[in-house]
C-alpha cells in the first residue's frame, strides 16, 4: 500500500521529466493523508494542482474525521461505488521521489524508503474527485444586498492512490504496492479506455533502505527522513 511518500526533486527536474508547465514549489519528505498535495489531473495533464489525499466522492457526506480512502485496490475499481466513476472519468497522477513502507522486524515495525535505483522521480496512478457541500439558507447577516450569500460553499478536490499486487522486490515489505508508472505509462493512465495492463508491476527497478521512525509522525517533515537510519 502507499500511506506516506516524498516529493523533493527540483521544479526544473519535474518539469523536464513529466512535461509540466507548472510544478510544486515546496518539497515534502512526509506527504500524509488529509494533506493538500500536488497531482496531475487528466483534465490538465501539463499542470499540477493541489488535492486532499483521501478520496471524497461527489455523492458522499463530505470529508470524514477518520481518514477517507487513501488507497484503491486496482482489482476492484470497477466494482466499488467509491471508485467506479472516478476510474472511468477522473484519473490522475501523483508525482513522487519515493514512498515509505513498514515491515515487522524482531517485534518492531520498521519504516523503509522506496525509490527508483536511478534516483529519478516517478508517478503513482491515482483517482480524483470533487465534492461541494449543499448551499443552505442562512440568516440575513450572511447576505450582502441582492447578491445572495456572502461566501460560496468550499469545493474539496481529493485523490486516492491505486494499489496492486507487489512485485518480487516489494513483496518482502508489504502485500500491496502502489501502481508505479513511467511518464509514458502515466499518459496512458490518463487517456486509455482500458489501462488495466498497467496494474502489473515491473515498470522499473526499485531500491529500499531503512529510515528513522520519525517518519511515523505526520507533523515531521525534513530531508533527514529519507536518509538511511
Amino acid at each position: 500500500m502507499c500511506g506516506r511518500y516524498a516529493l523533493f526533486s527540483p521544479p526544473e527536474t519535474l518539469r523536464e521529466t513529466f512535461g509540466l508547465t507548472t510544478t510544486p514549489v515546496e518539497p515534502t519528505y512526509n506527504a500524509a493523508p488529509s494533506q493538500s498535495l500536488p497531482v496531475i489531473l487528466d483534465t490538465e495533464p501539463t499542470e499540477t494542482v493541489r488535492a486532499r489525499w483521501g478520496l471524497v466522492p461527489s455523492w458522499s457526506d463530505g470529508p470524514q474525521s477518520a481518514p477517507d480512502p487513501i488507497n484503491a485496490r486496482a482489482e476492484t475499481l470497477t466494482e466499488t461505488r467509491h471508485f467506479q466513476a472516478a476510474y472511468e472519468h477522473r484519473r490522475c497522477l501523483v508525482p513522487v521521489d519515493g514512498f515509505y513502507e513498514w515491515r515487522d522486524e524482531d517485534g518492531a515495525t520498521v519504516p523503509y524508503f522506496v525509490s527508483r535505483t536511478d534516483g529519478a522521480p516517478f508517478l503513482l496512478a491515482g483517482l480524483w474527485e470533487t465534492w461541494t457541500p449543499e448551499q443552505t439558507q442562512t440568516g440575513l447577516g450572511e447576505f450582502t444586498g441582492d447578491d445572495g450569500p456572502s461566501r460560496d460553499p468550499e469545493t474539496v478536490r481529493s485523490f486516492t492512490v491505486v494499489t496492486t499486487q507487489p512485485n518480487a522486490f516489494l513483496a518482502d515489505y508489504h502485500h500491496r504496492m502502489a501502481v508505479v508508472l513511467t511518464p509514458a505509462q502515466g499518459q496512458r493512465w490518463l487517456t486509455d479506455d482500458d489501462p488495466t495492463d498497467l496494474f502489473t508491476p515491473g515498470a522499473f527497478d526499485l531500491q529500499a533502505w531503512r529510515v528513522s521512525t520519525a517518519v511515523n509522525d505526520p507533523t515531521v517533515d525534513r530531508p533527514a527522513l529519507v536518509e538511511p537510519a
